[in-house]
């Protein structure tokens, strides 16, 4: 059995299909309007980064060209195991197997702090932002990256699959909570057609999987997204 952190929220994608979420980590945003979206807010080059939720830790080499320390956080064992894996020539970079509401890091510790496709932001994740509020330094910065489901065949294809999902609850959340956001116009562009239709299958319902493939031609998926942030 896989360790787990207590108060984890399942992954229904990289929890169960490490291996195809790789593919999807891989062809997500080859431009990397993301990283270059938050390096226009709060660069991170010389600072301590947090990637809460790193599963295998397909970012942190990326953040460990800049910053000067960077601290993956990833709830499932195994996953973090991986991570450290990946990072073991980094000698800057360390792994936690922790939740994003239970850091294992000292106040005012951490000079930006991301969290990219996590969990489905909003409601709920109240502590896990109380222990932003903790670590990150005074001029620091919190981003999240996270699907934007009002846009786009992706979106509809995941509200088919989450129906309980309620992008005007989020939206409401995330003003009240005072965060800024940003649209971002992301891609998926894969190398194969057996790897787009590997990644659609991990991250919709079946049938909207099946439907989603049938949509979908060549190799390229417009990913609709939001970028939020906050300033401490």
């Amino acid at each position: 059995m896989p360790r787990i952190a207590r108060g984890a929220i399942p992954s229904p994608n990289i929890w169960n299909a490490p291996q195809v979420y790789e593919l999807e980590n891989r062809a997500v945003d080859p431009q990397g309007a993301a990283d270059a979206a938050m390096r226009e807010l709060r660069p991170w080059a010389g600072a301590t980064v947090l990637d809460i939720g790193c599963g295998t830790g397909f970012h942190l080499p990326v953040l460990a060209a800049e910053a000067a320390h960077v601290i993956g956080v990833e709830p499932h064992g195994d996953l973090a195991g991986l991570a450290r894996r990946r990072c073991a020539d980094l000698a800057h970079v360390t792994v936690h197997a922790a939740t994003a509401q239970d850091l294992p890091l000292p106040d005012a510790s951490v000079d930006v702090a991301m969290a990219r496709w996590a969990y489905f932001f909003g409601p709920g994740c109240e502590p896990g932002l109380r222990e932003l509020s903790r670590v990150v330094r005074r001029g620091g910065a919190a981003f999240v990256i996270d699907l934007d489901a009002t846009r786009g065949s992706f979106g509809r294809w995941f509200s088919r699959t989450v129906p309980s999902y309620s992008a005007r609850e989020v939206e409401t959340f995330w003003d009240r909570q005072g965060w800024l956001r940003r649209p971002l116009d992301l891609t998926m562009t894969f190398e194969r057609r057996a790897d787009l239709e590997a990644v659609l299958r991990i991250e919709f319902a079946p049938d909207v999987a099946e439907q989603a493939i049938a949509e979908t031609s060549g190799l390229e998926i417009f990913y609709p997204n939001v970028l939020r942030w906050r300033y401490f």
